[in-house]
């Protein structure tokens, strides 16, 4: 005999809503990423369109070394969130602070070029159409690394207090997405600024 259907649809599964924070988080990044775009657009406008020196090709020098602090910062940053959803209370804050350590050097990295642009070259946020441009892309870049490391730094000090356990790694991980952005929005600038720029 075979089986009768049931006139009633099955139930759908239940959903579970996301994480509120990662959703504020993603809104963010994509109002972030349409700002990063403006200035990313006028600097490609601009690039050769200075009236006067110094030029892109004349005076910026390729910042491998930093880059590569900054980026290995996510790889960092990814395995200390990992470390803590397994209650990994240790190897997360080694990661951490690890984190900090490189997103610290990349700042470094920008501070010293930019005073050896200024101080050196006399390039200026009012020298040229270059000098705005870079000024403001790159340090729209750095403004972002640095409120990045003060909410790692809060996070450390939370850390080495004891109160930053397993339940609080999606927290972390929120935390974790922003980072992710910064560092691949450097990936843009860096390209833009140091490789098809100059």
């Amino acid at each position: 005999m075979s089986a009768i259907a049931s006139p009633f649809p099955e139930a759908p599964p239940n959903w579970n809503l996301p994480y509120r924070g990662k959703v504020a988080m993603a809104c963010l990044i994509i109002a972030e990423s349409a700002i990063f775009t403006i200035f990313v657009v006028a600097y490609l406008f601009y690039v050769g369109k200075s009236l006067s020196g110094p030029t892109p090709r004349e005076v910026l020098e390729v910042p491998i070394f930093y880059t590569i602090c900054l980026l290995s910062s996510s790889l960092t940053m990814h395995f200390a969130a990992k470390s803590l959803a397994r209650d990994r209370a240790g190897a997360f804050l080694g990661l951490w602070l690890f984190t900090i350590v490189l997103g610290g050097l990349f700042l470094f990295g920008t501070a010293q070029e930019w005073h050896r642009l200024i101080y050196e070259h006399g390039l200026t946020i009012s020298t040229n159409l270059f000098g705005t441009t870079y000024y403001s892309l790159v340090g729209l870049h750095a403004f972002h690394v640095t409120a990045g490391l003060i909410m790692l730094l809060a996070v450390a000090i939370f850390a080495f207090a004891g109160r930053v356990r397993m339940q609080e790694s999606h927290r972390v991980e929120v935390l974790a997405m922003y980072w992710h952005f910064v560092d691949a929005v450097w990936v843009v600038v860096f390209t833009v600024v140091y490789v098809l720029g100059r």
